[in-house]
């Protein structure tokens, strides 16, 4: 653990007119008054009030990775084989190792997960290295996440605003392929990457004390989010992901393994645990919407979530099946038989994972659980003509809703920086609820200060154009990605978010990112009114740095009106 007291020509301040005084000076008198308990026996403390920012650094080693090896690990001894490559193209040297990507595409290398403790305004106050196995005395436990995962460590608060949770892997340091791996207990013989590792679920709480339930989960890919309900005497995850990475049909543990999971928190360290069957909580299949059903499992490919009013949120925003948008879990049962609709003001969180029946799985799936959020896109993938990215989301109000959109990630020829700049749904999106048609409309996108498709530069990284895309080295921002926001004392609100890359790299999830906010009028519904609202920069990644999520820290209590 390492902390980074707040220097004055550190603290990069928001403009007045973007973020509320009152929580700068909040976040100023707390890291006054606190500064010097963050490193007391009890633990790493994290702050009320503050934001913590999940990041992750890449170990720089050339030896990771050895020129001519065969990738996947072990790919000779599965089903899906090595392919017909000679091997990995380059070593382990940042950022040219991710050009394996070209070659290998379930290439990835897990790496340390750090949480920076910041203020609103983004100033650094602590940071605390999620327990792997690098570190001298950590114990048993470890975590890790898989660089270059994208799609990974998204944070959120529990229900009860207590804990912090998020999802990675229980693997050592600069593994090799873990993200497309299986877990143990649901093992996929067609799948290249022949090893097996079990994705797990962290809950931390104020003092930085970690708990790690394992899952059987997301075989095949990864977990992204997790939010546990520890409200009303309730403990349980919900969490979302995708999985899959070998031939169709799919096993039965890779299906009940995919998208939105039920698991039940742990006590236990890691090597006492023994997951079972994966229980998912929820279920989508395009056949809702009268189309042709896809490859089974795969409408499941959630990266999002949140809970409001007694609802859990998801998102989709990549692959070829299922729709990209917004969803709801219905556990009325009645609130969109057509597959679309709004929740119903009688919902409840669920308590129980969803029920099926094992003889129809292979031939029908799961049962459908959710629904769109009517408004938002219902066209299936294969046939939409236009496609958005949705990730992370958050509800201002009952009648407000913030949709981060990625953008579209192409980065297929020299015109990558001019097709990102422009990009139309691409950045923070406001979504306004109609309680007359009952739909939710698109208000406009927030895009300004983003510069979408500017190339910028991060000191260290290569110039010029890389060898092997034959594309420019330097990222540009393309989207969002993970979000969190706080409604102020003025009628505005403030939103952080992260954000996501285009650049040719050879997977552009290694490349360094920011952490951006903008402040909004919350009762505004116009463009023109939106107009002069600006995105500022707070922290960007380093050299071989990628930031992820972003949440308030445990122990605030920012959504009362979520009640």
């Amino acid at each position: 653990m390492k902390t980074a007291p707040i220097h004055p020509e550190h603290h990069r301040r928001l403009p007045a007119r973007r973020i509320a005084l009152s929580a700068l000076a909040l976040a100023i008198a707390s890291v006054a008054v606190h500064a010097e308990q963050s490193d007391s026996p009890a633990g790493h403390r994290f702050y009320p009030g503050f934001l913590v920012v999940s990041r992750s650094v890449y170990d720089n080693l050339s030896s990771t990775v050895r020129v001519g090896e065969v990738l996947p690990p072990n790919c000779a001894s599965t089903k899906g084989g090595c392919g017909a490559s000679t091997g990995a193209l380059v070593d382990g040297t940042y950022p040219y190792v991710w050009n394996n990507d070209l070659y290998d595409g379930s290439f990835g290398i897990t790496s340390r997960i750090l949480l920076d403790q910041i203020t609103p305004a983004g100033a650094l106050v602590s940071t605390l290295e999620v327990p792997n196995g690098l570190q001298n005395g950590s114990g048993h436990d470890q975590l890790v996440t898989s660089f270059s995962s994208k799609s990974e460590l998204g944070l959120h608060l529990s229900t009860d605003h207590r804990y912090l949770t998020f999802m990675g892997y229980v693997a050592p340091v600069d593994t090799l392929d873990v993200s497309n791996s299986n877990t143990p207990g649901a093992i996929d013989p067609t799948n290249p990457v022949g090893e097996a590792v079990y994705r797990a679920v962290a809950r931390m709480d104020r003092d930085g004390h970690f708990r790690f339930t394992e899952t059987n989960a997301y075989s095949g890919n990864n977990g992204r989010s997790a939010i546990l309900n520890d409200r009303d005497g309730n403990d349980v995850f919900y969490t979302a992901g995708n999985a899959g990475n070998g031939a169709n049909p799919q096993p039965n543990g890779v299906i009940l393994g995919a998208g939105a999971q039920f698991i039940a928190p742990s006590d236990q360290h890691e090597a006492q645990q023994n997951p079972g069957t994966p229980t998912p909580v929820g279920s989508f299949s395009v056949t809702e919407l009268g189309a042709k059903a896809d490859k089974i499992g795969k409408d499941d490919n959630f990266r999002g979530m949140a809970v409001y009013h007694n609802v859990l949120y998801f998102t989709k925003g990549s692959g070829g099946n299922g729709v990209n948008t917004v969803y709801f879990l219905d556990t009325t049962g009645s609130a969109c038989p057509n597959g679309v609709g709004v929740p119903s003001p009688n919902a409840t969180l669920p308590t129980t994972p969803l029920a099926y029946d094992p003889a129809t799985l292979q031939t029908s799936g799961l049962p459908s659980n959710m629904c769109i959020l009517a408004g938002f896109p219902s066209t299936p993938n294969k046939t939409a003509t236009q496609l958005s990215y949705p990730f992370g989301l958050w509800f201002a109000d009952a009648n407000t809703l913030y949709v981060a959109d990625e953008g579209d990630g192409y980065a297929g020829g020299a015109d990558l920086y001019t097709h990102a700049a422009a990009q139309t749904t691409a950045g923070l999106q406001k979504w306004i609820y109609n309680a007359g048609t009952k739909t939710w409309a698109l208000a406009y996108t927030l895009q300004a200060g983003l510069n979408l498709g500017t190339q910028y530069t991060v000191p260290g990284y290569p110039m010029g154009y890389n060898s092997a895309t034959g594309l420019p080295w330097a990222p540009a921002t393309d989207g969002l990605r993970n979000l969190t926001g706080r409604v102020e004392n003025d009628g505005t609100v403030t939103i952080w978010a992260i954000t996501s890359t285009v650049s040719g790299n050879g997977d552009t999830g290694a490349d360094p990112n920011k952490l951006v906010a903008i402040r909004d009028v919350l009762k505004n519904a116009s463009a023109a009114g939106a107009a002069q609202q600006k995105f500022v920069t707070l922290r960007s990644a380093g050299f071989a740095e990628v930031l992820r999520g972003v949440s308030f820290t445990p122990g605030t209590d920012v959504d009362r009106r979520a009640r």
